[in-house]
């Protein structure tokens, strides 16, 4: 996301802050093999994305920050524009992985990096890593074309933000619309479509588990 960014980047000095954050993730990379435990390695994630949400308003286009700046990842209420954006899609695709792993027979709750805590969907959250890129590609993209404005958006009282209805209509159109995408999977070496990547991934998940695969091969996009 960064690297792309940096190079459509039409001024340098975004490029510039783009390419340091992509740096700075890289490094965050080299650093997870010498991670004691669990706890280090949510460190490692959580600082991370510290970063990689610090530069995403570098990737918007120059006349729709201000209405579409990011302070930081929030939740609960979402306390910008751009926060209850990736929350809405966010919560679309959690569904898509909660979903596909009750298909598979795993319990979403009971998951590998995210804390098991009750009313939680751990595994699904898990899951749902390797394609947040989709939903942030595509909040980017909603912004940047100016499919979504900033009238879009309801902003309420004590400082939260929601998308009104025609913002989630327009969303949830255009989420459909990309999932009907197609991308080469690493694994099945054929063009599969997206919203069907989380299916595959937790078939391949359960299989692992099972002991009828040797390892898992998390989805990556190249």
């Amino acid at each position: 996301m960064l690297l792309r960014g940096a190079r459509e980047a039409k001024d340098a000095a975004d490029a510039s802050v783009l390419a340091r954050g992509a740096d700075d993730l890289a490094a965050a990379l080299r650093a997870l093999p010498g991670a004691a435990d669990l706890d280090v390695v949510r460190g490692v994630e959580g600082e991370a994305a510290r970063q990689y949400f610090g530069c995403i308003n570098f990737i918007v286009r120059a006349d729709a920050r201000e209405d579409f700046s990011l302070d930081g990842r929030t939740r609960r209420p979402p306390r910008d524009r751009m926060n209850a954006l990736l929350s809405f899609l966010y919560a679309m695709l959690m569904n898509d992985c909660r979903s596909a792993l009750e298909s598979v027979g795993l319990d979403p709750q009971l998951g590998f990096l995210h804390a098991v805590r009750p009313g939680r969907a751990a595994l699904a959250l898990d899951l749902m890593e390797e394609f947040r890129h989709q939903a942030d590609r595509l909040a980017l993209t909603l912004v940047n074309r100016g499919q979504v404005q900033a009238g879009d958006f309801t902003m309420h009282e004590g400082g939260g933000v929601t998308l009104a209805e025609q913002g989630r209509k327009a969303v949830v159109v255009a989420w459909q619309e990309r999932k009907q995408e197609t991308l080469s999977h690493p694994l099945l070496e054929q063009p599969v479509a997206m919203g069907l990547l989380p299916q595959l991934q937790a078939r391949f998940l359960a299989r692992t588990l099972r002991g009828d695969m040797e390892s898992y091969l998390p989805f990556l996009l190249r």
